[in-house]
């Protein structure tokens, strides 16, 4: 599929991806404990939406312009409302122009005891990821291939934290890796927090990863899905899933409250649709 990030920043997908991620962060920030953040695909950090790569194809006017666009209101307002503000604070009074990437998102909630490291395998990018994020030595990027970082990184020593592992997909084969992948790394650090992305055309390769993933018969995996338009075109990113291993237990009534939203002011073509289940554990679907 070849999802990189520089064409795709600030889209429906992005939002909703950066959305649950600032949610985790939230949690994982209201208790005084250290955690840490790996992101094991970072890109850039921070994106230009003017930039030719961005304006190319325009997607972040169906994305985070239409969602800032939004009268949003009450319980999903507060929600949204740590995610936007961040955008916000990296862009002049009133204009939409940088879009922080989920580093710089992380980046945001680190406290003087908590870290991240960011990893990015290509030269050019690692090396605008490390001049965006410079300067705090809470952070350190890393020029890697982030499936290495996936095993290598964990446990950390703060013993508490969550691995964003956002690919890609320039390989049908990394929807496989991402199950092993986790896999090996959830038997290193059974306790974390993985959220793993992956980008939904139609519903064979997302379903393939769900069995996978059931097979590995972990304890707490929550699947949460955003569709956009219909799975009839092939060609096209019609949605996004997110799979989130030892959930915060806030986050199932988040997104209960969230993901419908989303549907409702980020619908493509129809009025958009939400998956919310388990694939392992705690209840029945909410959401379907």
């Amino acid at each position: 599929m070849n999802y990189r990030h520089e064409f795709h920043a600030g889209n429906f997908a992005d939002v909703f991806k950066h959305a649950v991620l600032c949610r985790i962060l939230q949690y994982l920030r209201s208790k005084p404990a250290a955690f840490r953040v790996i992101d094991t695909h970072a890109g850039a950090g921070l994106f230009d939406l003017k930039s030719n790569e961005a304006q190319r194809g325009g997607e972040w006017h169906a994305g985070i312009e239409k969602l800032m666009a939004a009268k949003l209101t009450g319980p999903v307002a507060a929600l949204l409302a740590p995610y936007l503000e961040v955008i916000s604070a990296v862009n002049e009074s009133g204009k939409l122009r940088i879009y922080p990437g989920s580093p710089a998102l992380a980046r945001a909630w680190l406290r003087p005891q908590d870290r991240l490291i960011a990893c990015e395998l290509n030269p050019t990018t690692a090396a605008a990821l490390s001049r965006n994020l410079r300067g705090d030595s809470r952070i350190k990027t890393l020029t890697l291939d982030g499936w290495t970082a996936l095993n290598a990184y964990v446990p950390p020593k703060e013993r508490r934290g969550v691995v964003l592992v956002d690919p890609p997909f320039e390989a049908e084969s990394d929807f496989a890796r991402l199950a092993s992948g986790l896999a090996a790394a959830h038997h290193k650090w059974q306790t974390g927090i993985y959220a793993l992305w992956y980008p939904i055309k139609g519903r064979r390769e997302p379903d393939a990863l769900a069995k996978r993933l059931r097979r590995l018969a972990l304890s707490k995996v929550l699947r949460a899905e955003l569709i956009v338009a219909p799975l009839s075109d092939p060609a096209r990113l019609n949605g996004a899933g997110i799979i989130v291993v030892n959930p915060p237990w806030t986050l199932e009534s988040e997104l209960s409250v969230l993901l419908p939203a989303l549907a409702g002011v980020l619908a493509r073509q129809g009025p958009g649709s939400a998956r919310l289940d388990w694939l392992a554990g705690e209840a029945p679907a909410t959401l379907s």
